[in-house]
């Protein structure tokens, strides 16, 4: 779960996320909403990928991120019984 916390620490990457909640899209489609280079795009990409918030599918020179909503909920209630926790 570390990851999936990593993950969502950068501004860039939890934009992402939002994007992706409206539905699948393309890297492009994706990366056209930052002023960012194509090998910093993917770095986020990567990281999102590496935490499983997202999956991918090839379509011909496309691809195609789509989120995992599941491991997002799962990080949520994790953060919420951890908040429950007393010392």
């Amino acid at each position: 779960m570390n990851a999936v916390f990593e993950a969502l620490s950068h501004p860039v990457r939890r934009k992402i996320i939002q994007q992706l909640k409206k539905g699948p899209q393309s890297a492009g489609e994706l990366a056209d909403m930052f002023e960012l280079t194509k090998p910093t795009m993917s770095t986020h990409f990567a990281k999102l990928k590496k935490a499983n918030l997202v999956s991918t599918k090839r379509d011909k020179n496309t691809i195609i991120y789509s989120l995992n909503m599941s491991i997002l909920e799962r990080a949520l209630a994790e953060l919420i019984d951890f908040g429950g926790e007393k010392n």
